[in-house]
């Protein structure tokens, strides 16, 4: 789990956060539909709707690091692997559009045995 870069209430805390999946906090933002302001400026950080996006992201990469190998892996898979049941966008870019249920579904409907 990339319990790293979460505190114990939940919150995301982006610079462990980057350190555990080998990125940047630019990068990081861009992944989650972000403004780098939203994960460098403590204000904009501590706001519901980024923290909630950030949680999200990591939620999806928690579910995905096992299949994946490793954090790393899993966030390489969250940006590039498309998928066919989604017009083969990215987990990246559904989350970007605010689609992060339906990507938790997905994977879910995957982890139970669904076919992709």
């Amino acid at each position: 789990m990339l319990s790293d870069g979460v505190f114990a209430d939940g919150r995301i805390m982006p610079d462990r956060l980057t350190e555990s999946l080998g990125t940047t906090r630019q990068q990081l933002a861009a992944a989650a539909g972000l403004s780098r302001d939203a994960v460098s400026k403590t204000a904009r950080l501590q706001a519901p709707a980024t923290q909630a996006r950030l949680r999200d992201m990591v939620e999806i990469l928690n579910r995905i690091r096992g299949w994946a190998g490793s954090g790393p892996q899993a966030f390489a898979w969250y940006r590039s692997q498309p998928i066919p049941a989604f017009g083969d966008l990215t987990a990246e870019d559904l989350v970007r559009q605010g689609r992060a249920e339906a990507v938790k579904r997905y994977l879910s409907h995957i982890a139970a045995g669904g076919f992709a």
